[in-house]
């Protein structure tokens, strides 16, 4: 079957590792973002998928727009029977939607019609779910719209993060796929209606996202904690007797087993350990870092800066 694959985050390396060795599939291109900027001196990088097939015999196309004719003209030129997408960061429009002569298929990080939209892995963690998993779709014009193929589900851990969940599913998506492509060439593939009233979202995340309002359940934030590991990055801002802020990421907290009664967002010393009251309980802060410095167990950084024991939190902007 002949395939090309869109895609440029690290999420979609396992099912184009799979692709580039399946037998029984040729893939015709990739199609990826440009080469960007990168790190302090913004040295020109490929993306993580035009790395995987560097030296090999694979066209790779780097179109700034997908819509542009040009785009759709050298898609269409390769012919393909399917075309999969994981992970690409441009909208597809209708003109490529409609090239492959078998299906356009997308692999989505959540069970659909839950979390549709850019951050479906840190919505699911973020809500308390206790499962997510891969959603094989048919690609359609509207955000993650399209009928249903498969779906591939996994146990969310109890100590789950972002950075986690998101190994776990790129592992998962070789088996949906090389499934879903068997189902085609048999003829057997299903299409599923997704039921829009079940739909939810999950929009693209900003670093702004990531600031903590304590003033939410304490099982909210250490759910949102582990979602946003690592990014956006879950923190608060202290600030200091002098009046100097400084951001504080908080990398893994657990609530405390005895209820509080401080008010949410107070900062304070337990036994030796960082804590902030929340909404209905206190969490314990395990691993930090402090703006400036590198990640460390709280009760190390709270030695070694004992102004911290009398900073405020300084609560997020509306």
């Amino acid at each position: 079957m002949r395939v090309v694959f869109i895609g440029t985050g690290e999420i979609g390396l396992p099912v184009l590792r799979w692709l580039v060795e399946a037998e029984k599939h040729q893939l015709v291109a990739l199609v990826t973002q440009p080469d960007k900027p990168v790190g302090r001196d913004q040295r020109i990088t490929p993306t993580a998928t035009k790395a995987i097939v560097a030296g090999l015999d694979i066209p790779v196309l780097q179109p700034q727009r997908i819509k542009h004719a040009e785009a759709v003209h050298a898609i269409q030129q390769l012919q393909p029977e399917v075309i999969v997408v994981m992970a690409y960061g441009q909208i597809l429009p209708r003109a490529v939607l409609e090239i492959p002569t078998l299906a356009c298929l997308n692999l989505h990080a959540s069970l659909l019609p839950k979390h549709r939209g850019a951050a479906p892995i840190q919505a699911a963690i973020a809500s308390g779910d206790p499962e997510t998993g891969l959603t094989v779709m048919y690609m359609a014009e509207g955000l993650d719209t399209g009928d249903m193929l498969l779906q591939s589900r996994i146990k969310i851990a109890p100590d789950e993060t972002g950075g986690s969940l998101h190994d776990r599913l790129a592992e998962l998506a070789p088996a949906a796929l090389s499934d879903a492509l068997q189902q085609l060439a048999a003829g057997t593939a299903p299409r599923l209606p997704q039921n829009d009233a079940e739909a939810t979202y999950a929009p693209k995340l900003e670093r702004e996202h990531g600031a903590i309002d304590w003033r939410e359940p304490v099982e909210v934030i250490e759910c949102k904690i582990r979602a946003f590991h690592p990014w956006p990055g879950a923190y608060s801002v202290l600030r200091d007797a002098a009046g100097r802020d400084r951001k504080l990421k908080i990398l893994r907290a657990r609530p405390a087993a005895a209820p509080s009664a401080r008010p949410a967002g107070e900062l304070f010393v337990a036994d030796g350990r960082m804590a902030v009251a929340a909404t209905g309980g206190t969490l314990l802060l395990e691993e930090v870092q402090l703006e400036g410095k590198k990640r460390m167990p709280a009760a190390d950084l709270l030695r070694g800066n004992p102004w911290l024991a009398q900073a405020a939190i300084v609560p997020p902007t509306p």
